[in-house]
């Protein structure tokens, strides 16, 4: 059995009694926080969900990363197949009562993966050129994605740990933010919900240099043009169960 399955305590719902789908390890996270009007939000989410707010205030998170590790349950991992960088948009809602998040996009440079990612759990994937470099302790992360007839979005930042690793307190914001453990996301008609599992965040703090983003066009740029609330994790082993349709 996997550690990370001996703690359990700080999920806010039980574990899924079902067997875990796919295994992910997730390196050199960084998560920028930002805070976004309700009322701007509001519309760009299924009406399904209920906004999840802390203190009133709803929020957006970028999260760029590195997948490594990736295999399916009961099978080894597929040489060239088991790793790719990723960086997603996502905000946070709640469906019956149960705090969850939904995802804007998910970018990723694999397109096995992203093309895997569409078809086991009906996420909005994209393939973008990324890259990831860490020289000194400092990681340059970068994503460049052009729609379709449209204007290409790009982000470009460079991050390093600062200060010790910690675990959130309930009730913090840090805590809130960071402690989700399932998502909703459609598939056509149909209202899907995805539970994963790790154990309790580590985080620290993060000095950051955002050269560009373009990445979460859905918003004004107002939105995500102040100072971002940080958080930075050099690693979390993540298990998904399959998804389940909610009536």
């Amino acid at each position: 059995m996997y550690k990370e399955f001996k703690q359990i305590d700080h999920r806010p719902y039980p574990l899924p009694p079902s067997t875990w789908l796919m295994k992910q390890e997730w390196n050199d996270l960084l998560f920028l926080h930002w805070p976004v009007p309700v009322e701007i939000l509001r519309e760009k989410v299924p009406k399904r969900l209920d906004l999840d707010l802390f203190e009133g205030t709803a929020w957006i998170t970028i999260t760029p990363f590195k997948v490594t590790g990736m295999r399916f349950h009961g099978l080894p991992p597929i040489p060239f197949m088991n790793a790719y960088l990723e960086l997603n948009v996502r905000t946070y809602v709640r469906f019956n009562g149960i705090p969850g998040i939904y995802f804007f996009s998910l970018d990723a440079n694999h397109l096995p993966s992203v093309l895997g990612a569409k078809t086991f759990f009906a996420l909005p994937y994209k393939l973008a050129r990324m890259s990831y470099k860490k020289k000194n302790g400092v990681i340059t992360f970068t994503a460049n994605r052009t729609p379709a007839g449209e204007k290409e979005e790009i982000f470009k930042a460079s991050y390093e740990p600062e200060g010790e690793l910690f675990s959130a307190v309930p009730g913090t914001l840090d805590y809130w933010l960071m402690e989700r453990y399932c998502l909703f996301t459609y598939r056509g008609s149909q209202f899907y919900r995805g539970d994963i599992h790790h154990d309790q965040w580590k985080m620290t703090l993060a000095k950051t240099d955002i050269e560009a983003n373009t990445m979460p066009s859905i918003l004004p740029d107002s939105c995500y043009n102040g100072k971002p609330f940080i958080h930075y994790s050099p690693f979390r082993r993540v298990f998904f169960f399959p998804l389940k349709k909610v009536e």
